[in-house]
């Protein structure tokens, strides 16, 4: 998929350490396109990153890696790591991407920025989600749910996923994960009863769907 066009103008911080930025994406109809940043005292890294700012961006730490979710979400990735001299990791086994990554992750691998890879199935067979297992945890979720900037979760629709069923049996599993805080790739965070949040999107979806 080709880098969106639109620009976040600014970043918004979500705990210590995390950070995310948005855009509504023409691309998507429109829909929110979000990425994030996990930031210790030596790195910086990047998640699925959509364009920002180089300003905006500046308020960050200068970025030690680019990570992402699965190779629908390349974005901006292969520009920045140009610009920013940075390496990109992409899962093991995932669909051609734009440009070769630096390196491959595989399940349970723990990536830069201490970013736990979890296998999420459902939108591609190679698609992950990722947990940062401090501060009571933060689970960055790529696509298998998503927000319009509230803390109402929706699936994914079908026609966006490569096998929905198993979409569907990789968000129950989210649910077994210790966090508090949820991120998602097309939406805002959710802070409050994140896991009640997603046994309401599973409920309102049959899981043959």
């Amino acid at each position: 998929m080709s880098e969106p066009r639109e620009i976040a103008r600014g970043l918004d911080k979500v705990v210590d350490g995390v950070y995310h930025w948005r855009i509504r994406n023409s691309a998507i109809g429109g829909a929110v396109s979000s990425s994030h940043a996990v930031v210790s005292d030596d790195e910086c890294v990047l998640i699925d990153p959509v364009p920002i700012e180089p300003k905006a961006l500046q308020a960050l730490p200068k970025p030690t890696a680019i990570v992402l979710t699965a190779t629908c979400h390349q974005r901006a990735a292969w520009r920045m790591r140009r610009e920013l001299g940075v390496e990109v990791w992409l899962p093991e086994g995932a669909p051609p991407s734009a440009e070769e990554p630096d390196h491959r992750y595989h399940e349970d691998d723990l990536l830069p920025g201490g970013l736990r890879a979890v296998h999420t199935p459902g939108p591609e067979s190679a698609h992950y989600s990722f947990l940062l297992e401090r501060d009571g945890g933060v689970l960055f979720c790529s696509d298998l749910v998503g927000n319009d900037e509230t803390d109402v979760l929706h699936l994914i629709p079908p026609e966006y996923q490569e096998d929905p069923a198993a979409a569907h049996a990789s968000i129950a599993r989210l649910l077994d994960l210790p966090f508090e805080i949820l991120c998602l790739d097309h939406g805002t965070p959710v802070s409050v009863d994140p896991k009640g949040a997603l046994r309401c999107a599973l409920g309102s979806t049959p899981a043959h769907v």
